[in-house]
């Protein structure tokens, strides 16, 4: 039988393209500390699990294709708290914040198109712009310059006459770069002289290192007829599993084509977005800096030990949960089998994503990694101190 090209063409997850090899590692005993998926271990808020128990409907209906209107509405009241005016009309409510990313592009690309992104970049980005026809133009980034790509001459090398949009994470997956609001206000400018697309997926706002609040690209004047913001509860809640996200637009038209996607696909869980309003309602201002704080000291702990391994290069990420480290290994998808099949330390090994699937051109991130420290500090101190004595081991063998 015929398998389309799409089908033929896609690669695995890095994220998850392991998963044989770490299940056959533990069937032989060994613990593996994950830092290859950003899966927090922060606990959920406790108004999630209360919501589950207090939920009594007779009848679990579908829900309207944009969304129940009280999740709609705390978003609204969420955005209007960080300074970004948002009315309901403004706000579709989706499958996590991956449909809302696949929604946006299904309304702005036809085969053929191309959008621009800085690479490295989350790797289903690649998987999303393939499903529309389009194709990914990278904007080149490298570790020795903590990845830095906001620079007019690096997004006009990008552009041809096929760019229909610039698609950014902000704070960044997988690099953890943050954007300066000077650089974020050249971003603006260079989409508008272009006449493009800015798709921003903004679900690491409140994991922002800096002493300013997070600025998100909502607060920029003059981007309303083309600004796409990407949301989602999964990561600012430590609610993956919810699978609830938003795509947020002042462009009326846009909302109307992207909600015809939405009555296709019918609606989103009726339970999880009561469940996902509830975590809205109950978040407060001091949730949100325990939260970041906690991930900042993860931060400064998987920095300072990486930095401390001979031959790493690492910059201190400003944003999200994620760095990008370069490795001294041939092939960083190799050292990871091995860590999973002939490598521990008293029984234990770590894993993480290797870097090639980050990238769009041939040959990019082959020795590098992406790290989500999203475990205790005790557990990422180990779990450094394995990948350190890993490569001892890889390299002298």
């Amino acid at each position: 039988m015929r398998f389309s090209q799409f089908a033929k063409t896609s690669e695995e997850s890095p994220i998850r393209k392991f998963h044989p090899y770490a299940v056959q590692a533990e069937a032989a005993g060994k613990k593996i500390y994950h830092l290859n998926i950003g899966q927090p271990d922060i606990e959920t808020p406790p108004a999630y699990l209360d919501a589950v128990h207090a939920f009594n409907h007779k009848v679990l209906e579908y829900a309207p294709s944009p969304g129940i209107p009280s999740l709609i509405s705390e978003i609204c009241r969420y955005y209007e708290g960080v300074g970004v005016s948002c009315v309901p009309d403004n706000v579709l409510i989706t499958t996590g914040g991956s449909e809302a990313l696949r929604i946006a592009l299904i309304c702005v690309l036809d085969p053929g198109e191309e959008i621009i992104t800085p690479e490295p970049y989350y790797t289903n980005y690649h998987a999303f712009v393939t499903l529309t026809g389009g194709a990914i133009r990278p904007i080149p980034a490298v570790p020795e310059d903590g990845y830095h790509y906001a620079e007019r001459e690096k997004l006009e090398a990008a552009l041809t006459p096929k760019t229909r949009a610039l698609l950014l994470t902000n704070p960044g997956n997988p690099t953890g770069t943050l954007l300066t609001r000077e650089e974020m206000e050249m971003i603006a400018d260079f989409v508008r002289e272009h006449d493009l697309w800015l798709l921003v997926d903004e679900v690491y706002r409140e994991f922002a290192y800096d002493d300013t609040p997070p600025v998100s690209f909502g607060h920029l004047d003059g981007l309303d007829d083309r600004l796409i913001l990407i949301d989602s509860v999964s990561k600012r809640f430590s609610a993956c599993g919810a699978r609830v996200g938003c795509m947020i637009s002042r462009n009326h038209d846009l909302i109307r084509h992207a909600l015809k996607v939405c009555q296709a696909r019918l609606s989103v869980g009726t339970v999880d977005q009561e469940l996902a309003a509830a975590l809205y309602r109950g978040a407060t201002p001091e949730y949100y800096a325990a939260v970041r704080d906690e991930y900042k000291r993860r931060r400064d702990t998987v920095v300072r030990k990486l930095q401390a391994i001979p031959g790493v290069v690492c910059e201190c990420p400003r944003g999200a949960f994620y760095l990008m480290a370069k490795l001294p290994v041939d092939d960083a998808e190799k050292f990871q089998i091995f860590l999973l099949d002939n490598f521990d330390d008293q029984g234990e090994t770590v894993m993480f994503a290797p870097g090639r699937s980050f990238y769009a051109t041939p040959g990019r991130g082959v020795s590098e990694i992406r790290i989500a420290y999203v475990l205790k500090q005790a557990d990422l101190e180990r779990a450094i101190d394995l990948l350190a004595l890993g490569l001892k081991a890889y390299n002298e063998r």
